[in-house]
């Protein structure tokens, strides 16, 4: 009887070598509940067994990306335990668009719930229609 081995990796995926650490990293989306206020967005991300030195929280452009790692516990019976789903670390990526202040940004952890509050950017105000002066 003939086996049949199959490549580890697909004729379509090239192995460019530059892979970073986040892609080779098994991770899950966290459930998340976003609510606009009167001067602000607040977004709460639930993430079990993660503390605030496991937060990573990124911008670029108009998303925002939170990557949130638990501390992991070596058990003895780990492989009996199949626990490969429940220690995998939390990855969410939200485009919530340029209107928001990210520099300004404020992010607060207890108990597995990490709550950020985004200002909104302040509109400008443009002069009324007799305040305009001619240039040329």
């Amino acid at each position: 009887m003939n086996t049949i081995i199959r490549p580890l990796q697909t004729p379509d995926h090239k192995n460019t070598g530059r892979a970073s650490n986040a892609d080779c990293v098994p991770t899950r989306k966290p459930h998340y509940d976003c609510q606009e206020k009167d001067n602000a967005l607040q977004v709460v991300i639930y993430v079990p067994g993660v503390d605030s030195s496991g937060v990573e929280i990124t911008t670029r452009g108009p998303d925002l990306l939170v990557t949130a790692r638990k501390t992991h516990f070596v058990r003895v019976n780990f492989n009996a335990l199949n626990l490969e789903g429940v220690q995998q670390d939390y990855r969410l990526s939200l485009r919530l668009g340029r209107g928001l202040d990210y520099t300004a940004l404020e992010a607060e952890i207890h108990d597995g719930v990490l709550t950020l509050r985004i200002p909104k950017k302040q509109a400008v105000a443009f002069p009324a229609r007799g305040e305009l002066s001619r240039v040329a």
